[in-house]
């Protein structure tokens, strides 16, 4: 049996699926994204110990006797000392050395397109694109909530944040998005958002989170919220074109592209990402995904020991 785990910035989620392919348990958990500072990835160890536990236990194994296991976490390759910390999580969690670890870019691509040559974008917590071409690969965007992860969750939720100061100035309009924040922050005033926002400082998750409520103003036909969504499904299908370019795709070669993340799961944004995609002059064949991440995460254990999957089940 194989173990898939998907880490990410809002939830892990943890699958053993056998060599048929069917699903025999799945669990999911906290974030694994490592915290800054020394020590950042000690969470990190206690939800892998936890949901690879309770997986096992309701598949009928244990850690011991899985054939193998891949664990695709947030941030590794992204910095050489973060990185030998997380290759080295699995171990103390499993008992043995019959895993591997990547970015959790590379489950979303696997599931998504069944390990084939194509580009994955993902919209979560942050943001970015993935792809495979003839051996080579590429990925484009992860830069972080700073100043990137354009079309992610976090990046929608900011964006509405200052639309709703602005409304709330008179800048702009009022719209739906005005008496929805006020009621998810249960703010006193307009002005508290300050103190909730800045002062009490939330983590990046809970940030995301407030994206809900951009996409049910939208929903509630507020304009400017829409034209967010729209914007964010744009900066989406950029990543593709971009994982295109560095995977050196020929001009008139029809690249597949899938998805991954929670913001496809709103229409407005997965029709702005297609419809982006559609008008660049280069030929791309949108597929839905496969798979969840977390099966694309079983699929590249079996390929680490050089087996295939029947046509897995999804959690």
């Amino acid at each position: 049996m194989y173990l898939g785990v998907d880490g990410g910035g809002t939830k892990t989620a943890f699958a053993v699926v056998d060599a048929s392919g069917a699903l025999r348990a799945s669990a999911t958990g906290p974030s694994t994204a490592p915290a800054p500072g020394p020590g950042g990835t000690r969470t990190a160890r206690a939800v892998l110990r936890e949901g690879v536990a309770a997986v096992c236990r309701r598949a009928g194994t244990d850690p011991s006797r899985l054939t193998h296991a891949y664990f695709g976490l947030p941030a590794h390759g992204e910095s050489p000392r973060l990185t030998e910390a997380l290759d080295a999580l699995p171990a103390a969690v499993l008992g043995h050395d019959r895993y591997a670890v990547g970015n959790d870019m590379m489950c979303g691509w696997a599931g998504s397109l069944g390990l084939a040559d194509g580009v994955n974008v993902i919209s979560g917590t942050g943001s970015m694109a993935y792809g495979v071409l003839r051996g080579g690969q590429a990925r484009t965007g992860g830069w972080g909530e700073l100043f990137g992860d354009e079309g992610s969750a976090h990046w929608v939720a900011v964006r509405g944040l200052n639309l709703f100061t602005r409304m709330s100035d008179g800048r702009a309009p009022a719209g739906p998005l005005l008496d929805l924040l006020r009621r998810r922050l249960a703010l006193g005033t307009d002005l508290d958002l300050v103190d909730v926002m800045l002062l009490d400082r939330p983590d990046r998750t809970a940030v995301a989170a407030l994206s809900r409520d951009v996409s049910e103003a939208a929903a509630q036909g507020d304009s400017a919220c829409a034209r967010i969504l729209v914007r964010a499904g744009g900066e989406l299908a950029a990543l593709a074109r971009a994982a295109r370019r560095a995977l050196g795709a020929a001009p008139g070669e029809t690249l597949p592209v899938s998805w991954s993340g929670g913001m496809f799961t709103v229409p407005q944004v997965r029709e702005a990402f297609a419809g982006a995609l559609g008008a660049f002059p280069e030929p791309y064949d949108l597929r839905p995904p496969l798979h969840p991440p977390v099966i694309g995460a079983a699929l590249l254990a079996a390929r680490c020991v050089g087996e295939s999957l029947g046509a897995p089940d999804g959690p």
